[in-house]
C-alpha cells in the first residue's frame, strides 16, 4: 500500500513537470506547491522558491532581470497582499540575482526605533537581501562579460560563517554555506518545518552541475555539497519521499534523486582523474567521453552549459 502511495506521488510530480513544459513553451512561469509553506516558481532558465506565512514572504533567488516582472506577479498571485520581507540569493550569477532590485523594491520591512533611523524611510520600504559575503563580493564587482548589478540589487545582510540561522513565518530557516562548489558563495536554504531544501545551481535535474572555475568552483566542492544535501534530507522510505528538494533548474526532487546525481558526478570525476594520471590532455579526455552513459539525460552540445564545458571544468580543477 505504501509503495502505491509512492508511485502516485511520483506520477503527480511527473504530471507537474509535463504541465510545466506546456506552460513554459508559451513563455509562462509555473507555480507549484512543494510542501508546508513553500512553493516553487519555475521557468526553463531557473527556479525561484517562495515561503509565505503570517509574517510575510521570503523569496529564494530572483531569476533573470527580464523574468523579474513575471516573478513578482507570480509571488503576488501566491501571497496576495502579504509583504515581501526577505530575498535570499543562493549564489551570485545573474540567472538567480537578476531580479533582486525589482523584488526587493516591491517589499517592506517591519522596523522601528533606532534601526528605522539607520535605514531611513527608503530602506524600510524594501526587502532585505540575504547572501553569503562571497556573493556580495561577486555581485559588486564588474567584469567584461557581466557588469556589476546596481547598488539596490546588492545583498544587505551577509554572513561569512558556515551557517546562518533565521526564524521566519514560524519555522527555522538554515542557510548553509557550501564552499568552492558551483562558486565560492553557494548556500543551501533549508526550511526546517516545511522540510524543503532549495539548492540553487549546486543541483539540477536538467544538466551537469555548472562549475564556475573563475569564481572558485570545483567538482570536489560540488560533491561535498551534494553530500551535505543528502545529510540534511530525511527520506520516508528507501530514500523516497520525505524531504522535498528544489534544484536550481528542473523538477521537485527527493533524496534519491540527489543520491543518483551525486553518484553521476563522482563517477565522472573519478574517470577524469584516472585519465589525468595517465597523462591524457584535455582534448584526449574529451575524445574519450567520460560522460558517455549520462549524456542522454544531462548532456548538451549547445546552450550556456555544454557537456564539453563540464568536462573541461572537471579536468582543470583536478589537474
Amino acid at each position: 500500500m505504501r509503495m502505491l502511495v509512492f508511485v502516485a506521488l511520483s506520477a503527480a510530480m511527473c504530471l507537474g513537470t509535463l504541465g510545466s513544459a506546456q506552460q513554459r513553451a508559451a513563455g509562462a512561469l509555473e507555480t507549484l506547491p512543494v510542501k508546508g509553506q513553500v512553493h516553487l516558481v519555475a521557468n526553463p532558465e531557473g527556479n525561484a522558491v517562495v515561503q509565505m506565512g503570517p509574517q510575510g514572504v521570503l523569496v529564494v533567488d530572483t531569476m533573470r532581470e527580464q523574468d523579474s516582472a513575471a516573478l513578482l506577479a507570480a509571488v503576488r498571485n501566491l501571497a496576495g497582499d502579504r509583504a515581501i520581507r526577505y530575498v535570499v540569493n543562493t549564489h551570485p550569477h545573474a540567472a538567480s540575482t537578476g531580479g533582486n532590485l525589482r523584488i526587493a523594491e516591491a517589499g517592506a520591512q517591519i522596523v522601528g526605533g533606532n534601526f528605522l533611523g539607520q535605514l531611513g524611510a527608503a530602506g524600510a520600504g524594501r526587502a532585505f537581501i540575504v547572501a553569503h559575503e562571497n556573493t556580495l563580493t561577486a555581485i559588486s564587482q564588474s567584469a567584461a562579460s557581466a557588469p556589476a548589478l546596481p547598488f539596490g540589487a546588492w545583498p544587505t545582510n551577509t554572513f561569512f560563517q558556515e551557517q546562518k540561522d533565521m526564524y521566519f513565518n514560524g519555522e527555522g530557516v538554515q542557510l548553509v554555506h557550501v564552499p568552492k562548489a558551483h562558486s565560492t558563495g553557494d548556500i543551501l536554504v533549508f526550511f526546517r518545518s516545511s522540510d524543503v531544501i532549495a539548492t540553487g545551481d549546486l543541483f539540477s535535474t536538467t544538466s551537469y552541475p555548472m562549475i564556475d572555475r573563475a569564481a572558485g568552483g570545483h567538482v570536489n566542492g560540488v560533491i561535498e555539497g551534494l553530500n551535505r544535501i543528502i545529510d540534511l534530507a530525511i527520506s520516508e522510505m528507501y530514500t523516497e519521499g520525505g524531504t522535498r528538494i528544489v534544484p536550481g533548474r528542473g523538477r521537485i526532487c527527493d533524496e534519491f534523486d540527489v543520491v543518483e546525481y551525486r553518484d553521476m558526478v563522482t563517477i565522472v570525476r573519478d574517470r577524469v582523474q584516472t585519465m589525468i594520471k595517465k597523462g591524457m590532455s584535455l582534448d584526449q579526455v574529451r575524445a574519450a567521453r567520460p560522460t558517455l552513459d549520462f549524456e542522454t539525460r544531462y548532456g548538451a552540445t549547445t546552450g550556456p552549459w555544454t557537456t564539453a564545458m563540464f568536462v573541461e571544468a572537471v579536468y582543470q580543477g583536478l589537474r
